[in-house]
């Protein structure tokens, strides 16, 4: 026979897809990375990236932050069929136009159901409405629009961590634990650093109970209400900003079918080139020690030297950590 060999990609993704369909790899196991592939079937980098888009393509895997490459949920199983509503009840698409069908409860919580699991981007209203068998018109009985819908959503996953009714007597403390719950937020919804506005804030009303917590911490210290919010919206800013990368790593290992890790080998040869010239010793050492970039410890390292440099201006001796 005359005819061509599959690529070599192809190969691999047919062995990574018979172990996902006879269930050797189940839903929520890592799949080998593009660096175990070039190493164990001996192939270029693009190859092995190749073979992970093939597979993330056909919906069998996915990436997470933080994780790598993972093996896609099983297809949710079908609705039950809603029964046939008279011609003049149904949407273009078929879909229920039963106002009692919706609550805003629902919408709101599959639309984060959608931004935790396929990032911000993926949520509209033509979207949430399809995943509540819905027809889209129907929404707008209970949200304006996206950005209100946005704005319901933030409220509803910050009321998830409720500030303890007691603040603690340390300011360093009650503020740092403020933080550190929105750090968590970060965490759980890779959305919500970039959904969050800084300079045009939403009106987030379980946010609320947070500036207060530490507009009051400040000011029992002796700040003056502008310099505590200052104080306020960088700590908020620090974490939003490091968590600001969650998401975009999630769209970048999704788009490239590389993780972090991976992308910077496929950067390693042009940066040695330009290294070896001499030019920049500090970064030369830099590659020889090693530096491995951890958002959790990023974080980490900023609020301790903003908490001490706070402590300053709240007038205390700086402590050696």
């Amino acid at each position: 026979m005359g005819g061509q060999s599959a690529p070599r990609y192809s190969l691999i993704a047919a062995v990574l897809r018979r172990r996902i369909e006879t269930g050797e790899l189940a839903p929520g196991d890592r799949v080998p990375s593009t660096r175990e592939i070039t190493r164990r079937w001996g192939v270029a980098m693009a190859t092995a990236t190749k073979a992970l888009t093939e597979l993330r393509r056909e919906g069998l895997v996915r990436a997470v932050p933080g994780v790598g490459t993972v093996v896609a949920p099983r297809d949710r199983p079908a609705r039950p069929a809603r029964p046939a509503a008279p011609p003049h009840r149904g949407g273009p698409s078929g879909a229920s136009s039963d106002p009692a069908a919706l609550t805003l409860g629902r919408i709101v919580a599959a639309a984060v159901t959608v931004a935790d699991a396929e990032g911000l981007a993926a949520v509209s209203m033509r979207r949430v409405a399809a995943e509540l068998g819905a027809a889209t018109m129907s929404l707008y009985r209970h949200v304006a629009d996206k950005d209100d819908l946005l704005t319901r959503m933030m409220d509803r996953v910050v009321a998830e961590r409720p500030l303890p009714s007691d603040r603690p007597e340390s300011w360093r403390e009650a503020v740092e634990l403020a933080v550190r719950q929105f750090w968590d937020l970060f965490r759980r919804h890779p959305w919500l650093a970039a959904a969050l506005s800084v300079t045009r804030p939403q009106m987030i009303t379980t946010a609320l109970p947070y500036s207060e917590w530490v507009l009051a911490t400040l000011h029992e210290q002796g700040l003056d209400p502008r310099t505590a919010f200052t104080a306020h919206l960088m700590l908020l800013n620090h974490a939003r900003g490091t968590a600001i990368h969650l998401e975009t790593e999630r769209e970048a290992e999704a788009d490239s079918g590389l993780d972090s890790e991976e992308w910077m080998d496929t950067q390693e040869p042009a940066l040695m080139a330009i290294l070896a010239g001499g030019g920049f010793p500090e970064l030369s050492r830099l590659t020889t020690t090693g530096f491995e970039l951890d958002l959790d410890a990023l974080f980490e390292f900023g609020l301790r030297r903003l908490l001490d440099g706070l402590g300053v201006l709240l007038g205390e001796t700086p402590q050696p950590s």
